[in-house]
């Protein structure tokens, strides 16, 4: 067989030729929409490598960028791993020390920002020695007067002194094209290196029937965003097929999400469960319906089953819930059900497919006790989740892997689980969440989901408070539907014949809102301390 490398600038070429004139189309930072083919983001690509080049950029070298979902982040994507460099997207919504710390731990030389972080990085440029250029990814006119940023020049000026005559390197497989951190919840954030082989191999198994299904007839519109483990690797996927890729930019509210969904036809998307909660209240509040929308994928935290039902019933949208980190590129697990499962009832199957599902081509998993042996797939076992496969991560960037690689070369992730008899992995906790009470193990998980299939909650999380008499017992914090009126002991009420006696919930306090990660995660951290001095019997 011929020895060809698989290499992330290829995806590109790939659709450059045999899908020209199908379209991405982009949600501008600076207002309006930009559209072309695949031929002419090849094109902005290579021009992108020669300046990227005259800069002095050279193989390793890492390359920030603090963008949304646009075209010119797109061109970032392959421009910058198509020369050999390493395209850091960043997190913007972390705090600024969080930001600071990336940055130059990372150590970029060049950062590319949208126009809405201008205010952001200005703040953050004294602060980053390593950057020797900031360019503003918008044309010329949007350049402030006077700034802070060392060479900072417009994105589109510096494609416009390049041509397009390049040829992408045959780099080895191995070397380094992406590097995302995770969101560093109980400590600083971790960098995660993506190699070309990795993030080729993931693309192709997203694409799978039973993963991510994606195909040239799809319209597929990534709403998380790309600074988030590469948009779960929706815009390789989306080249690799051949598909047209829709954009949002930086309008994430429910209507311009409605808005550019209805506009462009778009069948296929992905997000994290609060962005789905949102448009479903949006679309209910208007009697709206999706005219094409077939499909979208939830993951980064649990999906309610009360969402997926509600996607289906009310407006025939199926859900596939995913499991993922940004250690497994993501994507580790999906909710794809066999054909037997046709013959379960909707009650049965909305359970099955509410877990977090089977391990897709490419990841391994088992589930193993304290004393690390692997534990049974009865769907009842539960122990520590641990993976392994070519995306799976093997060391952090610059900091080793600190003890999450086993001895035989599985990655911990911190996840408790179940696995059942047809390999649904099912996620009970967090390690570092699990509320353990009288001896027994409580989900907090499975509490929040369950809340949230009150007609009056929109969001809920679940901690561990002291008890005297049981160690532990949950916490149930709700914060209420806008106009919606719910008591304590109603909620308490929802949960009885619903789970075990012992795990219902103790209590219940209401909050204006809930604190969450850069990644729309619960803050769990945070919510302990909010309720520090609680306690119950």
């Amino acid at each position: 067989m011929m020895a060809d490398q698989l290499r992330v600038a290829g995806l590109l070429e790939h659709a450059a030729k045999w899908h020209a004139d199908t379209e991405i189309v982009s949600r501008l930072p600076e207002g309006g929409i930009h559209r072309y083919g695949y031929a002419a983001a090849h094109g902005r690509s290579k021009q992108l490598a020669n300046a990227l080049l005259k800069l002095g950029m050279a193989n390793g070298d890492r390359v920030g960028t603090l963008a949304w979902n646009t075209h010119r982040h797109f061109e970032l994507y392959y421009g910058v791993a198509g020369i050999g460099a390493v395209c850091h997207t960043i997190n913007p919504r972390l705090f600024p020390e969080q930001l600071v710390y990336i940055i130059n731990h990372a150590q970029d030389r060049l950062l590319f920002f949208d126009l809405t972080f201008l205010p952001l990085v200005e703040r953050l440029a004294p602060l980053c020695p390593t950057v020797e250029k900031w360019v503003l990814m918008a044309p010329a006119a949007h350049l402030p007067a006077t700034s802070v940023m060392p060479g900072l020049c417009s994105y589109e000026d510096l494609l416009a002194a390049e041509t397009a005559d390049y040829e992408w390197p045959m780099l080895d497989e191995n070397t380094a094209c992406s590097l995302c951190y995770t969101s560093g919840t109980t400590d600083q954030p971790k960098g995660v290196l993506y190699s070309h082989r990795s993030t080729v191999l993931h693309a192709l198994g997203i694409s799978l029937p039973d993963a991510l299904s994606c195909s040239a007839r799809d319209v597929i519109m990534p709403v998380v965003p790309m600074f988030h483990v590469n948009a779960w690797g929706l815009p390789y996927a989306a080249p690799l097929n051949g598909a047209k890729l829709v954009l949002p930019g930086a309008g994430m509210d429910a209507a311009s999400l409605y808005e550019l969904f209805e506009a462009e036809g778009v069948t296929f998307s992905a997000g994290v469960p609060t962005i789905w909660l949102g448009l479903l209240q949006f679309m209910r509040e208007g009697s709206r319906r999706f005219s094409t929308l077939k499909r979208t994928v939830v993951g980064g935290s649990s999906c309610p089953p009360a969402l997926m039902k509600a996607f289906e019933e009310e407006l025939n949208v199926t859900i596939l819930h995913a499991w993922g980190m940004t250690e497994t590129s993501p994507l580790g697990t999906t909710s794809s059900v066999k054909p037997k499962h046709a013959a379960l009832s909707p009650a049965d199957s909305l359970a099955l497919r509410a877990k977090q599902g089977r391990p897709v081509y490419g990841v391994d998993m088992k589930i193993v006790g304290d004393d690390g042996h692997e534990l049974p797939h009865d769907g009842v076992a539960f122990g520590d989740l641990l993976v392994r496969g070519p995306w799976v991560v093997r060391d952090y960037y610059g900091s080793g892997t600190s003890g999450e690689l086993t001895a035989d070369g599985w990655f911990r992730t911190g996840d408790v689980a179940t696995i059942d008899g047809d390999g649904f992995m099912q996620i009970t906790d967090r390690s570092k969440d699990v509320i353990k009470s009288g001896g027994e193990w409580i989900s907090s998980i499975d509490l929040e989901n369950l809340a949230v299939g009150h007609p009056a909650v929109a969001e809920a999380a679940v901690i561990g408070v002291p008890s005297a008499k049981w160690s532990e017992r949950p916490l149930l914090v709700v914060v209420r539907r806008p106009g919606m009126e719910v008591s304590a002991q109603e909620l308490l009420d929802f949960f009885r014949g619903k789970v075990a006696k012992f795990c219902e919930p103790d209590a219940v306090e209401f909050v204006e809102q809930l604190p969450h990660t850069a990644t729309g995660k619960l803050l769990k951290t945070q919510i302990r301390k909010d309720f520090a001095g609680y306690s119950v019997a």
